[in-house]
This record gives C-alpha cells, sequence and structure tokens, in this order.
C-alpha cells in the first residue's frame, strides 16, 4: 500500500500537523495514518473559513460517509455555522442526543488521542410537505419555475419548453402560481375554448403536449407531491438561526418517507440551495460560513439532467460563496458529480471505494487524478483498502492551497450515530416554535380561482392571511417596449438585455379581489393550433436562445452575471 522507500515515520506527523494548522477555527475530521499506523500529533483539520469553498464527501455504501456528515455538522453548529442537511433514512436524528460510546468508538478515542465529551446538538426537524416527522416545508410552484419543475416532471426539451411559455403567461397575467392545482388549472385554462385564442397569441401548446403534461401532474399528485407545493412557504430566515447558546441550530430535512421519489427531493434541494443564493447578500469571505449545506445523494440531482441544467448548478455553486454559504456534496462515486461542478469542491473526504466493475475501477482511477500527487500512499490501492470511518482526505489552507494528501481515522461523533426513534422526532418537531408557523397549509387566492372567475366558475372563498408575504408572481406585467410572448417565439436575436424576467415582489392580495379583464397581448403568432412549427423553432439554435431567456428564478440570474 506504502511505498517503504518514502516512508517518513519520524517527521509524518509533525509534516502532515503543520500542513494543516491554523490560525482561525477549524473543523477537526481525524488523524493522519502512516503503514499503517495512527499519528495523533498529525490533527487533519479543515479552516472553517474555508468551508465556503465548498467540499465532497464520497464513498461506497457503509463506508461512513453519514457519520463524517454529522462529525463535520456538529461541529460547524459548536462554532456558530447553522447547517442545513438532507437526512435520507433517518440516520442523522441522532444529532440531538449525546452519544453512549461503546468499546469500538473508546478505542478510536484513544488511538486518536483526542479530547471527546458526549454532547448534543440543537436540531430543527423538517418534513418534505409534512411527509414523516417534522415541521412541514413547503415551496411556491411559482418559485420552482420551469427549469427545475420539468426536473421533476421528467419533462422533455419540448415539454419544459411549453411549461415556461405557461409561467410567461401566469407572470404577465398576474396569475399567482402557489401548487399544482394552479398550474393544472392555467393549463387546462389555455387549451380551453376560453384561453385558446390567447395560447395562440403566446405561441400555442399542442394538444398532445398538453394532455402529457397533465398526465404528469395527475402522476405528481398520486406520489403526495402537492403537499410540498403551497404555503406558507418556507422562509430562509428560518434555516439560519442560533440556538439560545449560541451555537448554530442543524436543519435536518427528514426524507425517509420519500426517499422512493428521488426526483423530487433532489430537485427540491437544489431549488432551496438557489432560494439562498437569491435571498441572502453578498457579503465575501468571511471568519466562518453564514450556512453550510450538505446536498446527500448528490448523484440524484445529475442523473439525466441536460447540459445547461448542469452548468446552471455549477455557476450557482461558484457564486453562492460570496453569499456566505457552503456546499457539501455526498454521493457515492466522485464522477456522480460533473467536471464543471467537481472543480468547484476544494474540500475532498475520500471513504473507501470498490473496484468491482468497469466503471468502478474507471471511478477509482478518475478519483486518484484529482488528488494532489503524494509520496506517501499508493492511492489506487488505498482507495480500495480504506476501512470503515477511514478516508483520504485534502482540504484548502487558510491561504487556498491544497493541503498534503492525508489517510485519514475519521474521529468519533460527540453525538449518537445512528436514528433515533420516530415519535421523539416528532415530539421535537411538534414542540418547535416554527410549529405554528408552517404546520397548517394556506390557500390563498391564486391563479386557480382568478381563472375560475374569469370563466364564471364558483370556488370556494380563499384563506386571508396578512401575516404572510404576498405570493410569488413572477416578472411584472408586460409594459411598453417589453417584446410580447409572441414576440419571443418569432424574434431569434433575444438577448439577456432584450427581455426581463426578473422576479419583483407581488402587492399583497386583497380579501374580496376583482377580477381583472386579461391584457391582450400586443403580438400574434403564425405556429399553428398543433404547435408542430413552434417545436420545430424550439428544437433550433435559436429557439433553445429564446427559452432559455424565458426560464426564471436564479438560472436566469446567474446567466445574467455570466
Amino acid at each position: 500500500m506504502t511505498d517503504p522507500a518514502n516512508e517518513s515515520p519520524s517527521d509524518f506527523g509533525p509534516r502532515i500537523g503543520a500542513a494543516y494548522a491554523a490560525e482561525g477555527g477549524t473543523v477537526d475530521i481525524g488523524r493522519g495514518v502512516l503503514a499503517g499506523t495512527t499519528y495523533p500529533e498529525a490533527v487533519v483539520q479543515v479552516p472553517t473559513a474555508m468551508c465556503n469553498r465548498h467540499g465532497l464527501i464520497a464513498g461506497a455504501t457503509g463506508t461512513g460517509k453519514t457519520v463524517t456528515l454529522q462529525v463535520l455538522a456538529e461541529q460547524l453548529s459548536a462554532q456558530g455555522v447553522p447547517v442545513f442537511t438532507a437526512d435520507i433514512k433517518g440516520d442523522l436524528t441522532g444529532l440531538s442526543l449525546p452519544a453512549d460510546p461503546g468499546d469500538k468508538i473508546k478505542a478510536r478515542i484513544a488511538e486518536l488521542g483526542i479530547d471527546y465529551t458526549p454532547t448534543g446538538t440543537p436540531v430543527q426537524y423538517w418534513s418534505l410537505g409534512g411527509q414523516g416527522p417534522g415541521v412541514p416545508i413547503r415551496a411556491a410552484i411559482g418559485s420552482f419555475g420551469p427549469q427545475l419543475l420539468s426536473k421533476v416532471l421528467g419533462a422533455t426539451e419540448a415539454q419544459r419548453s411549453s411549461l415556461a411559455m405557461l409561467f410567461h403567461y401566469a407572470d404577465t397575467q398576474s396569475l399567482p402560481l402557489l401548487d399544482l392545482a394552479d398550474l393544472t388549472a392555467l393549463l387546462k385554462y389555455l387549451t380551453s375554448e376560453e384561453g385558446k385564442p390567447e395560447l395562440k397569441e403566446i405561441g400555442g401548446i399542442s394538444s398532445q403536449t398538453a394532455g402529457v403534461l397533465l398526465r404528469k401532474m395527475v402522476e405528481l399528485e398520486q406520489q403526495d407531491a402537492e403537499l410540498l407545493f403551497g404555503e406558507p412557504q418556507v422562509s430562509i430566515d428560518h434555516l439560519i438561526r442560533l440556538a439560545p447558546d449560541g451555537r448554530g441550530v442543524v436543519n435536518c430535512l427528514e426524507l425517509a418517507a420519500v426517499q422512493d421519489r428521488p426526483k423530487l427531493f433532489s430537485t427540491f434541494l437544489m431549488w432551496l440551495l438557489a432560494e439562498l443564493f437569491e435571498t441572502l447578500p453578498e457579503v465575501g469571505d468571511l471568519d466562518k460560513p453564514k450556512l453550510v449545506f450538505f446536498f446527500d445523494e448528490a448523484h440524484l440531482l445529475f442523473a439525466d439532467a441536460p447540459k445547461e441544467f448542469v452548468e446552471q448548478v455549477a455557476q450557482t455553486v461558484r457564486l453562492i460563496r460570496s453569499k456566505g454559504v457552503g456546499v457539501f456534496f455526498v454521493t457515492q462515486l466522485p464522477d456522480d458529480v460533473p467536471d464543471a461542478v467537481l472543480a468547484q469542491l476544494g474540500n475532498r473526504v475520500q471513504h473507501g471505494l470498490r473496484a468491482y466493475t468497469p466503471r468502478d475501477a474507471k471511478a477509482l482511477k478518475a478519483a486518484v487524478s484529482t488528488y494532489p500527487i503524494t509520496d506517501d500512499y499508493d492511492l489506487e490501492e488505498l482507495l480500495t483498502q480504506l476501512g470503515i470511518g477511514e478516508a483520504v482526505v485534502t482540504t484548502l489552507s487558510e491561504s487556498g492551497a491544497p493541503t498534503p494528501v492525508a489517510w485519514t481515522k475519521v474521529r468519533p461523533p460527540q453525538s449518537q450515530i445512528g436514528a433515533i426513534d420516530p415519535a421523539g422526532v416528532d415530539a421535537t418537531a411538534k414542540g418547535s416554535d416554527l410549529w405554528a408557523t408552517y404546520a397548517t397549509e394556506i390557500d390563498r387566492e391564486s391563479a386557480r380561482e382568478l381563472l375560475a372567475a374569469r370563466m364564471g366558475v364558483p370556488t370556494s372563498p380563499p384563506v386571508v392571511r396578512p401575516d404572510l408575504p404576498p405570493p410569488p408572481t413572477g416578472a411584472a406585467p408586460q409594459g411598453q417596449g417589453q417584446p410580447s410572448p409572441g414576440d419571443l417565439v418569432r424574434d431569434s436575436g433575444i438577448d439577456d438585455g432584450d427581455f426581463d424576467v426578473s422576479v419583483p415582489p407581488a402587492p399583497k392580495p386583497k380579501a374580496t379581489p376583482k377580477p381583472k379583464a386579461a391584457p391582450k397581448p400586443k403580438g400574434t403568432s403564425k405556429a399553428s393550433d398543433d404547435g408542430n412549427a413552434v417545436t420545430d423553432f424550439l428544437k433550433s439554435r435559436e429557439g433553445r436562445a429564446t427559452v432559455n431567456n424565458v426560464v426564471r428564478g436564479v438560472f436566469d440570474l446567474l446567466k445574467k452575471r455570466k
């Protein structure tokens, strides 16, 4: 495993310890190992200030990734850094309780020569739309936008383009899209006799595409996804909180109840990351991050993702650092994360890899190639022989330079390893000061009610909640000098400055709103009713560029910064 000619046992400990030393706060990962011997003086750690340079925790199933995440999360919390993490199987619920170390943990503590005090961590449990124990966390479907919603639906490029037109129409007509029912009502309206004239003017959607989208929305409803979309939408401020003793609150999104719906929760995590980018101010480099975000099962986000989506995720990760947010991707193989994203991850904790298949062997070689050159180890051999709770580590020093590669035995967490009783999680969530804010879903006036009023269909009265922020409506209504939706389809020369789809706050809805007549777009499209002309155009280079200017949210904001 190690070339004896290159072993330097006498200086390994001090050399590694000096390379990983820092003047400011640090997050202790473990102790360095050479030729099977652990060196307590070889402290392997990452400067807290460098956690916003992002990171990767990778390794095969059962090698200790989740425990490593737990070790990092509890130390960040202890330094006053809030944390957000997805908890796929409930294994992180033990963060809230102090550990009861057994013989193996006691032996590891002695081997590493570390100070160890069993300590629980302040935890806020969340659940996706109330599915499972935890405070329900929701998002307005309008804030998802067509790009992310297409990922959830598994939509094709043509279907995504149609969704983009739907969202744009809702924006220009001030129709708030809060839940799946709103989007379904909008699609049905635009394909009805009353709405078809307006649909033609924004480019047309074929009846076949409309039917497929409606079926996909029904399938999503059957998976209880409608529980995720709605209000009250989670406030970013409620994810960046300190406990009364000054420790950062660890937000655990409990996903055990929805782990069979990976597209749903992985896309929601990306939406949350985008919301953080849009909401938080620029702060530059700080002594410690404002928030560290652990993106577990990261490979699910990139599965079957188009190139443009991957590029936008990479740009989000690159730019969110200046907002004081660190992002750690957690996955099995390093090549689960596209190169454009992987290049942004400065801190690497690589647990054991298993070269059972040709793909595994290729991934192993790729993982080795991403580490600094080392004379201490044969990394290709070492990575296949690491034990549970061991990892190959390199981080960024306070100066921003990569630290030497260190075979590391990870320190045990001071909180309980493994899941706690779900009833305990539920009781903790219901005792939270946020339970009253998010427990009950609110159905305010939105696109469904407004469209029903246009068609003269009676609906139940909406709930009026003046304490809630106004619902998202997307871009401001079309004004003088802006191109109409029809112009967007015809004009292939639009750039980012020609069409603005930013998202200003909408006015608060009144208790007894008076429906307004829908303004007619100025342009008209020559596309036929079956949408073939539109589909052909959207498949062209110019068409793709046009649609890319219609998608909203952080992805558009980022594209304008290029």
